[in-house]
């Protein structure tokens, strides 16, 4: 998106030092900035503004700063992220198509991917790359949009109240999709109901033109009707879902076919991705291709060849052909498990999981144990890997632990992402 350093240094009510240039996006790490962005230095363990020279360097055709400025030109500004949130806000009215978000303690990244890749046969579509989805990340995706861009996809993520709240200040969603309630956060929230009512804060933020495209297979999720003004939309298997899945077949990998009926007609979905959780995700997906006038077969045909952002039920393989589910980017309760159905659907002699902790959710002793059960009652060994929750011996260094895998082994990975299992991941594929 582009707009002039003046117009900047107004919406967010700074201090333009320097000349007028034009500005093309925005970038708050000087590594990857690009030739025309505006730099916003965050302060984090790093102090952003440490790195403006840097950034200037790259061809960064200005700069916020909340210290005095200095060469080129500058926006000075009390706060640069609180600027970054502004700056978002007062330009999303550029864009006139609609906004979708989609918020979820699970699936929320993954349907943003699988939205991206069936709007893209409708429409040229925009989303946050990654999990760009808090208060830096998603304003820097609204701003970064491309020349051209109808319609975005912007994935909504907090830790606390109010914080969904303020993203829909900066987004302004005309649709809102939300996925699952979960575990996630619960403790930060006092617990799944605190959860469901900070998700909802999307519902509540859309517009009576918009529409909520709500999990009906998730009785808080769809409970959350109640407090939508915009009209209501269910995706999932409930007999009462317009948008409803059925006759779902999984393949040797666990990856899922099935018929979707809305009402915009009936396709058949053959999915690229392991796992019957995902069902539901690519449900939600077609749904806002039919609401914003797509194709729905094209979409459907689209959704064979999706690839996932990393780390998110990636099938990778050893060298001797072993399977390894990486799902290392995040876990909670209800993420685990339909983790473990995926591995359990593999039809391999020998099935391995190395969990790590799954953090901040409000019980985690007795979750800790529920997990070790459900993998034992489907036949999967589990290697905990950092901690002693699961009620089994915690391993130091899971790839020795696991040992020579054979050809039809498959292994799943996952944990919460302070854990960092990605690395072990890597390392069995090697």
């Amino acid at each position: 998106m582009r707009f002039e350093a003046v117009d900047a240094a107004s919406a967010v009510g700074g201090r333009l030092v320097g000349p007028n240039v034009v500005i093309d996006g925005v970038s708050f790490d000087s590594r990857s900035l690009l030739p025309g962005q505006l730099f916003v230095p965050l302060v984090a363990e790093r102090d952003g503004h440490d790195f403006i020279d840097g950034a200037l360097g790259r061809g960064a055709a200005a700069y916020l700063t909340s210290r005095p400025a200095g060469a080129g030109t500058a926006i000075e500004v009390p706060d640069t992220l609180r600027a970054l949130m502004q700056l978002g806000a007062a330009m999303r009215p550029r864009f006139d198509g609609p906004v979708i978000g989609i918020t979820g303690s699970v699936g929320k990244t993954s349907t943003k991917d699988l939205a991206w890749a069936a709007l893209a046969t409708a429409r040229p579509t925009w989303a946050n790359e990654r999990s760009f989805n808090n208060e830096q990340g998603l304003p820097t995706a609204l701003l970064n949009m491309p020349a051209g861009t109808e319609v975005m996809v912007l994935e909504m993520g907090m830790r606390g109240f109010g914080e969904i709240a303020a993203l829909c200040d900066i987004a302004q969603p005309t649709i809102g999709v939300v996925t699952r309630v979960a575990e996630a956060h619960s403790d930060l929230l006092g617990g799944i109901e605190g959860v469901a009512r900070a998700k909802a804060e999307l519902v509540r933020a859309l517009p009576a033109h918009g529409t909520a495209v709500l999990n009906a297979d998730d009785p808080r999720v769809r409970a959350m009707s109640a407090a939508s003004a915009a009209p209501v939309l269910l995706y999932g298997e409930a007999a009462d879902a317009q948008v409803q899945v059925c006759d779902i077949v999984l393949d040797e990998l666990a990856r899922a076919s099935f018929t979707l009926r809305s009402p915009w007609g009936t396709a058949h979905v053959v999915l690229g991705i392991s796992g019957r959780h995902m069902v539901a995700n690519a449900a939600a997906a077609l749904a806002c291709v039919g609401l914003v006038g797509g194709d729905l077969h094209a979409a459907a045909a689209a959704l064979a060849n999706v690839g996932l952002t990393a780390m998110r039920m990636e099938v990778q393989r050893t060298a001797a052909g072993a399977i390894v589910l990486n799902d290392s980017y995040n876990a909670n309760p209800t993420s685990m498990r339909a983790a473990l159905d995926a591995l359990a659907a593999l039809p391999a002699p020998r099935k391995r999981a190395v969990l790590g902790l799954m953090a901040e959710i409000s019980d985690p002793i007795s979750e800790h144990l529920a997990i070790l059960e459900y993998a034992t009652e489907r036949g999967i060994e589990v290697l905990a890997y950092g901690t002693d929750l699961y009620g089994v011996s915690p391993v130091n260094d899971p790839v020795a632990a696991l040992g020579s895998l054979a050809g039809g082994d498959a292994v799943l990975v996952k944990g919460s992402r302070v854990v960092g299992l990605e690395r072990v991941a890597a390392a069995l594929v090697l």
